[in-house]
């Protein structure tokens, strides 16, 4: 199994994002403690990969992803989506037994 896929569609917003904040185009996706549902998805632009990082490249861009957050994400994949409900992106996690109606939150 794939340990995270990361589509197209997120990577082209990264990128997009990236270049007007001049930053390089990698997103980091972590898993903290909290939220409605027991944890909760972080995204932020990192600077470089840490050296325990799972990479994944997607076009422009590449995700990073910390050794503790992939074994709750293990995968999983990441996409961008912009419809009515707003501009995000969302994690489609297989591992999630319950998650949140906001889709930020999710429980093992």
């Amino acid at each position: 199994m794939t340990d995270v896929t990361f589509t197209e569609a997120a990577a082209a917003r990264v990128a997009w994002i990236a270049e007007r904040q001049g930053k390089p185009a990698i997103l980091r996706l972590s898993v903290e403690g909290g939220g409605c549902s027991g944890f909760q998805y972080r995204f932020g632009l990192a600077d470089a990969p840490e050296a325990d990082d799972v990479i994944v490249e997607a076009g422009p861009a590449r995700l990073v992803v910390d050794s503790m957050s992939l074994d709750l994400v293990r995968g999983a994949e990441v996409d961008f989506v912009d419809n009515l409900g707003g501009a995000h992106f969302k994690v489609a996690n297989p591992m999630a037994a319950a998650g949140c109606g906001c889709g930020s939150s999710f429980a093992i």
